[in-house]
């Protein structure tokens, strides 16, 4: 190198080495850069990166008379910018005695005298720590080769790591690996001597790096798979697409085969959910989650393969009908339909007895209903302060989180007002899109988002994390806020928190026992199962001293003279962890669900408010669909006839012979794919006309369904309309 008259080659310390031939010129990159008497007065493409080959000359002839006062040979081009100091060094030589370089706005240099130092309370303890990018230990002293984070009070890195992490990251990347902030990290970094080049990170830059990733594993593993066309079958949106599992990936399921809904992702495949099951972190609450959503037939979760006992039924069997009477509204009075009879090729016995396999279960799911027709009654009751004012939303539905919080945080923005939707990113929306619809789609949209977000914790019964940034931007109350405006607002409930958030939220954390499934952090879990199932005081003990510097962080240190006391000592860390340490987002969560008084409802009503909040809405059977539906219809139309058909089709649709499902036919005419704990307003209807094909209504919630001679046009007609009613809107 010219400059420092090095032959190293350590891109790391010194930059990259550049050799240019046609100059006769070898020069390290951070050598040209920290020299005091060089500009870049060309432009990028000009000399080397900017700095003219002329001017470097006069930088090597200037140098060539200052001696470095660590070397002591001739050759110093960089010196210190303390006033009146007036050493001089070549680069390695000060990167050797410990001086810092400012790799930003003037490339300053300071010597080992007048360098910048980190400031640290003399309160503060001394010890070791881990260096997050190492994870070797770290000597907590203010010294040249450590440094600490400026956001963090425990964060402390070696220095040498982090210059790595700088080269690789780039400037788009680098940031504190503990709390993820950027600015405040970086700024310190860069006073201390970090270089971080303006480039993307490198393994953004390696061609092909994500190659296989794009490659998705397409097979139906269940051991009964459904699908006629097989099990390498793939349909996108509909019934038959095929969901991996969300742990290894490496397994799937079609949605119909699993009886799921296409927006559920939480699909465990029986190898993920038996390690679980023997690491005792797959507890019975967890896997009922959201894709585990009770069948109404009395069958096994979700998650369980299909059971042999209940067998596709062909279109010309007999099988029981779990349906009531469907409720109608006519102009003369009828005698009941308790039992009709379809076209011999698909008929049907009705049976209004219930399945008793399980009596405990049914009980638990009559008890859960009831709950929520409690909660629906409640919700109407706050919905009493919502006013015809119209506040509108412009939502991006490839944004969802930024777009809800922009909107939620508007001046004009109240919970009282009546909310309006408008999906900015969909220029073609179908006129069946009601405002109504666009509000459950955009809270539907809404819950997902929060459940899948850097706010919670946990596979699926979820507790609050600890993020500093939310707590920051107020997040968490953000949150709270909306949960609260979707239940009043008829929007979803979010449905997937844990029973001990729900009643922190309810009693207070102060009077709430944490279990260890709410912890989601695997090493903290490992952690307290070590110390639970200590069998011996040694043993306790010796596992206290292997997570010593944990234990002292938590605050959960106490001295342990039997056995006995490590259940304490679990209780403190469990209490630290789950509670203690969210405490403020649990605060700031607590007031934003005071919106609208929903708060102050669900502690006056824990019960009911409980099976919506730590509850998945009920999977929708025939008898719930025919249930929420009332048939009108008019003097002219044989009624019997159309509840008939209407009755049978939900019946295939249920048992897997049609090519919708009932979560579709809501959606076709509500815009919701599920019933909010609110109901409907207006409450869905239907009625039979003289048309040909189905059409939903989603202003009123009517379906109004055509008059047809047999059940097989019937069924036809609806599926076609359906299906590709529902698929144009996707795309």
């Amino acid at each position: 190198c010219v400059l420092c008259g090095r032959t190293d080659d350590c891109p790391e310390k010194y930059g990259e080495k550049r050799t240019y031939v046609e100059y006769n010129l070898t020069v390290h990159y951070y050598c040209l850069l920290m020299s005091s008497g060089i500009w870049q007065r060309g432009e990028e493409d000009e000399g080397v990166d900017g700095f003219l080959i002329t001017d470097i000359r006069k930088e090597v002839n200037r140098a060539a008379k200052l001696t470095c006062n660590i070397c002591k040979k001739k050759g110093a081009s960089i010196g210190c910018v303390a006033p009146k100091c007036k050493r001089s060094y070549h680069f390695p030589c000060g990167i050797q005695k410990e001086c810092i370089f400012q790799f930003m706005e003037d490339f300053r240099s300071y010597c080992w005298e007048h360098k910048p130092v980190q400031k640290f309370p003399d309160r503060e303890s001394r010890g070791t720590s881990q260096c997050t990018i190492c994870l070797d230990l770290v000597e907590q002293l203010p010294v040249y080769t450590v440094l600490k984070s400026p956001c963090c009070k425990n964060a402390w890195f070696h220095r040498e790591c982090l210059q790595y992490q700088a080269l690789s990251a780039g400037i788009f990347f680098f940031r504190c690996t503990v709390c993820n902030n950027k600015d405040k990290f970086q700024k310190e970094m860069l006073r201390m001597g970090i270089h971080i080049p303006e480039k993307d990170a490198s393994w953004e830059l390696e061609e092909n790096a994500y190659q296989d990733l794009l490659q998705c594993y397409q097979h139906c593993d269940i051991k009964r798979c459904l699908c006629k066309k097989g099990r390498d079958y793939n349909e996108p949106d509909s019934k038959w697409e095929i969901k991996r599992c969300q742990c290894c990936g490496s397994r799937g399921t079609h949605l119909a085969c699993s009886s799921m809904k296409s927006w559920e992702q939480n699909w465990e495949c029986m190898e993920c959910r038996s390690i679980f099951a023997k690491s005792g972190s797959y507890s019975k609450q967890k896997k009922r989650s959201l894709a585990t959503s009770e069948k109404t037939d009395g069958t096994t979760c979700l998650l369980e393969e299909p059971s042999p006992k209940c067998p596709r039924q062909s279109p010309g069997s007999q099988r029981n009908f779990l349906l009531q009477s469907p409720k109608i509204m006519c102009q003369n009075n009828l005698p009941p339909c308790s039992h009709l009879e379809l076209p011999a090729s698909n008929r049907v016995t009705m049976s209004l007895s219930p399945l008793t396999s399980n009596r405990n279960w049914s009980l638990r799911k009559k008890h859960l209903r009831q709950q929520r027709r409690e909660v629906s009654n409640i919700l109407k009751e706050l919905k009493l302060q919502v006013n015809t004012k119209t506040t509108r939303l412009n939502i991006n539905a490839e944004n969802i989180w930024n777009s809800a919080l922009k909107g939620f945080r508007q001046r004009n923005f109240s919970p009282t007002n009546t909310i309006e939707i408008k999906f900015t990113n969909c220029k073609d929306r179908s006129k069946a899109d009601t405002s109504a619809a666009s509000k459950h789609r955009f809270f539907q949209l809404l819950m997902l988002h929060l459940q899948n977000s850097s706010l919670f914790e946990g596979s699926s019964a979820k507790n609050l994390s600890l993020d500093f940034q939310a707590v920051k931007e107020n997040l968490y109350f953000e949150a709270g806020k909306m949960i609260a405006v979707s239940l009043v607002h008829g929007g979803p409930s979010p449905g997937f928190f844990s029973k001990t958030l729900f009643n922190c939220l309810v009693y207070g954390p102060e009077n709430v026992k944490p279990a260890l499934e709410d912890v989601a952090d695997v090493d903290v879990a490992q952690t307290i199962k070590m110390i639970k199932y200590a069998n011996s005081l040694s043993s306790l003990q010796s596992t206290i001293h292997n997570c010593y510097e944990f234990l002292a962080a938590a605050g959960c240190l106490r001295p342990v003279t039997a056995l006995c006391d490590k259940n304490m000592l679990v209780n403190d860390i469990l209490i630290h962890h789950v509670i203690k340490r969210i405490i403020s987002p649990l605060e700031s969560f607590r007031q934003g669900l005071k919106t609208l008084g929903v708060l102050e409802k669900m502690q006056m009503h824990p019960d009911a408010f409980s099976s919506i909040l730590c509850h998945k809405p009920e999977r929708l059977s025939a008898e719930t669909v025919c249930d929420l539906f009332t048939i009108h219809a008019s003097s002219d139309v044989n009624k019997v006839e159309g509840a008939e058909f209407w009755m049978g089709y939900l019946q295939d649709v249920e048992s897997g012979e049609s090519v919708v499902t009932l979560e579709d036919i809501l959606l076709f005419v509500t815009g919701s794919f599920s019933i909010p704990p609110i109901g409907f307003v207006p409450e869905p209807t239907i009625k039979f006309l003289h048309i040909r094909y189905p059409t939903g209504n989603r202003l009123l919630n009517c379906l109004e369904l055509p008059i047809t001679k047999t059940y097989e046009q019937f069924k036809n007609k609806m599926e076609f309309t359906i299906r590709n009613t529902l698929r144009a809107e996707r795309q």
